[in-house]
């Protein structure tokens, strides 16, 4: 014999209940079938809300009407697919049962109150209207059919009327001296029993599931099968974890924990039974009968490769905290708060305990608080008001987030990556508790932060996956290769189990935006058609993240904006990394400087700016390692600049100063207006950032940036203009290049700090110096540190180029992921 149940979305009208109804003959025609229907969707909240309302004094008209309709619909529609289905006889009951529950509620409205033995008559309409509809439709389709009176069978005489709970090895004692066949389908109303006196009592919330139950273990049925609308018992919930996946296979502890901390599917009472009496139950999917399912059993077949089988949350919950000095060493005290909640009917879902015994607290659902708070206050009273506790504290707007699975107990660790995870999504852990058979462990949340907690603990615990999510601001020369790059290497990162999402583009005018990852292979057109006219927005970025309970998130700055980079420290409070080519926040105000890096810390977020010196040398990452392992910085010497790196290599070809420069900016080497180079600015800027690097407390005012050009050249007005005057300019820097050649030197543009101090100039270097052969657009960094001289440490390598900036913007977007490390 097999037992199958049936939810209200499964019969939500005709074509689902017929689909039902196949799905019941077809296992009728392989075993011996035993179904229990809930009432059709929106039935049983009709028939609560109706009480509701008539308790009230008010017409509730309108719901019986509404189920009356949902009936007759319902017949109608099957009678159409099935004309040998005798809809009229069944059209009279639904008209002759509505007309008694019309009694029922005149005499409710009478009272101006339900009692609850008339109540739970009135709550179980739905589902004996719904089994009579499946006995005529199961008849019509040719198949022998009767019905199991749960009144008569099932005892119930625990929990009153609207929570019984049934007493199974009575019941099962009557089901013993029944004769039950093989062929024939034996339909029950679910959610429903009688106690002792024969009187109708309901089950509860899922009652319908724990019928089912009850009922397999009166049948010794070989398994009871759930049918509902979902494709059987997820690790997590989909709704909010888009990549959980199905499990197969579940013990009966583990989805008694499942279902007691969250997990919709299953209620705890209905793993009672099938657990007490070793029956498999397998959850399906209505929708999806050939689908695999979920089997709950006495031992689980799933490869423990996580250690974790599933994680499940209970949001709504109170924290109430008993605390004192009239706590410690007094006996019995967690007793009287426990027996208080007993008393008041208010079930407590998790406790924890201080090991000093100066406080114990509990959560429980908010809508119990007042009730709690009452009890405490009544069996605490003598000592609040002899000050032995203190007044009872409470935190609202909870979560339970819980961990659980049969193999926790012997994988080491699961705790370290579960509240790891929890730190990555910045959420706070209010209390903690774990069983005592190391089968689940919870964490008490705030409730705003329950979405972001299940997805970081997926991720850590189920995904092999690392995400980044990137926020690109600036899409020219950079950030326009940087997407490139990012589109290319998208398999070769993947086999690293890494997945980097473009999340948002945006320049001075537009922002684009998708949650799931922007299609980079028409970003451009995409871009154009944006919505969104007004350039970057951090609160329009921040309510993605938040909707979309992104974990890793990463501003990446290709600009070189002056308001972009002054909003860094936003960014980091609103939980994005940062990774910038952007010079302008590293040498604004020491201020600024320093909160920056303490944002970043206090936030656990990174700030990198590789590319800030070298473009895609590592320079900043070398010299803070450096410095981190207890060196220290003696003297520097570098060529910082790759387009002056550039013109000073053509001067030693013979090129004059005017065409090594028109060169230069030919081949895109300078910015478009070659004075920005000339003017030394750029290389003091870079050697601002290295100097405040290596601990010097210094602004851009204190370089000492010396002119290359001559002092009385005139630099003003177009570009244009400006590079045809430019060779009045060659024959300073031929004097310049030929008294550095009678000496065997060559000339090149330098930046040094030496003795706390720095300056850019025109240095004659000889050739025993390692600059002196750096050209074609190469920078060359020479770091005498205590550990490095007199041979210093040079890093060199090509300084310019939109490619090599990107290669280094992308490298610091790699180095996201380390932060976890740091936690």
């Amino acid at each position: 014999m097999r037992v199958l149940k049936f939810g209200g979305s499964s019969l939500a009208n005709a074509e689902r209940f017929t689909r039902s109804a196949d799905i019941i003959v077809s296992n009728a025609k392989q075993s011996g079938t035993a179904v229990v229907l809930s009432a059709p969707a929106g039935v049983t909240n009709h028939l609560v809300a109706v009480v509701e309302t008539v308790s009230q004094g008010l017409d509730g008209t309108s719901h019986v009407k509404a189920i009356e309709q949902t009936f007759q619909e319902l017949i109608l529609q099957l009678h159409i697919q099935y004309p040998n289905l005798e809809s009229e006889p069944l059209l009279a009951l639904i008209h002759n049962e509505l007309a008694q529950l019309q009694q029922l509620l005149h005499g409710v409205s009478l009272l101006k109150q339900c009692p609850d033995n008339i109540q739970a008559r009135i709550l179980a309409f739905g589902e004996w209207l719904s089994i009579n509809c499946m006995l005529q439709l199961v008849r019509a389709m040719n198949f022998n059919a009767e019905l199991i009176i749960p009144q008569q069978m099932l005892l119930a005489d625990q929990g009153g009327y609207l929570e019984a709970q049934v007493d199974i090895d009575q019941s099962k004692q009557r089901f013993a001296q029944g004769n039950f066949e093989l062929d024939c389908i034996y339909l029950m109303p679910g959610f429903t029993a009688a106690n002792s006196k024969g009187e109708t009592v309901v089950l509860g919330r899922n009652g319908s599931d724990y019928s089912a139950a009850v009922l397999a273990a009166c049948l010794d049925a070989k398994c009871c099968e759930i049918w509902t609308d979902v494709d059987g018992v997820y690790n997590c919930d989909p709704r909010v974890v888009s990549d959980a996946f199905l499990l197969k296979s579940l013990s009966y502890p583990e989805a008694m924990e499942l279902s007691y901390f969250g997990a919709k599917v299953l209620h705890p009472k209905t793993i009672a039974p099938i657990a007490r009496y070793h029956i498999p139950c397998l959850i399906k999917n209505t929708f999806n009968p050939q689908g695999e399912g979920t089997l709950i059993s006495q031992l689980s077949s799933d490869a423990e490769q996580y250690g974790v089988k599933a994680l499940s949350s209970l949001d709504e919950m109170s924290m109430l905290t008993v605390s004192g000095p009239g706590m410690k060493g007094m006996v019995g005290m967690a007793g009287r708060v426990f027996n208080a909640m007993a008393r008041s009917q208010v079930s407590v879902a998790l406790i924890t305990q201080s090991s000093c015994e100066y406080s114990i607290s509990f959560c429980i659902y908010s809508q119990d608080k007042s009730q709690a708070q009452q009890a405490v206050a009544a069996e605490f009273d003598l000592e609040l008001k002899n000050n032995l506790l203190e007044p009872l504290e409470t935190i609202d707007d909870l979560a339970i987030i819980t961990l659980v699975g049969d193999s926790m107990r012997t994988n080491k660790g699961v705790s370290a990556r579960f509240f790891t995870a929890l730190a990555e999504a910045s959420v706070n852990v209010v209390a903690i508790a774990q069983g005592s058979s190391e089968r689940s462990i919870s964490a008490v949340i705030p409730q705003q932060r329950s979405a972001e907690a299940l997805r970081s603990c997926h991720q850590n615990l189920f995904d092999s996956r690392q995400y980044i999510d990137v926020f690109l601001v600036g899409c020219g020369g950079v950030g326009a290769a940087l997407l490139e790059q990012i589109e290319q290497q998208q398999q070769h990162l993947a086999q690293q189990q890494i997945k980097v999402r473009v999340c948002a583009i945006a320049n001075s005018r537009q922002m684009l935006m998708n949650a799931k990852g922007i299609d980079l292979s028409n970003w451009r057109e995409d871009l154009n058609q944006a919505g969104l006219q007004h350039g970057f927005s951090l609160q329009s970025a921040a309510q993605l993240v938040a909707e979309n309970h992104v974990i890793n998130p990463v501003i990446v700055d290709c600009t070189s904006n002056d308001a972009i980079a002054m909003q860094y420290a936003l960014f980091l409070d609103h939980g994005f990394h940062v990774v910038t080519a952007n010079k302008k926040a590293n040498t604004a105000s020491m201020a600024y400087y320093h909160q920056l890096r303490q944002s970043a810390m206090a936030n656990r977020r990174k700030f990198l700016y590789d590319t800030n010196v070298g473009a895609g040398l590592p320079v900043i990452e070398n010299l803070q390692n450096l410095l981190r392992a207890g060196d220290q910085l003696l003297r520097f010497n570098g060529i910082l600049s790759g387009s002056l790196s550039y013109i000073f290599g053509l001067l030693d070809e013979g090129l004059s100063f005017s065409q090594a420069t028109a060169q230069a900016r030919a081949n895109g080497f300078t910015e478009p207006d070659p004075r920005d180079d000339l003017s030394g600015m750029d290389v003091a800027r870079k050697l601002l950032i290295l100097a405040r690097e290596s601990g010097l407390d210094l602004s851009l005012d204190d370089i000492d940036v010396q002119a290359m050009l001559p002092a009385d050249f005139d630099s003003e007005g177009d570009v244009e203009d400006f590079m045809e005057r430019l060779k009045q300019t060659d024959g300073h820097f031929k004097d310049k290049l030929e008294k550095a050649q009678r000496d065997g030197k060559v000339l090149r543009y330098i930046g040094q700090i030496e003795n706390g101090r720095c300056s850019v100039s025109l240095l004659e270097v000889a050739e025993d110096d390692p600059l002196h052969r750096v050209k074609d657009g190469e920078n060359a960094l020479a770091f005498y540190s205590r550990y490095y001289q007199p041979i210093p440490l040079v890093l060199r390598g090509y300084g310019a180029g939109t490619a090599v900036t990107a290669a280094g913007v992308f490298a610091d977007v790699l180095r996201t992921l380390n932060w976890k490390r740091e936690l």
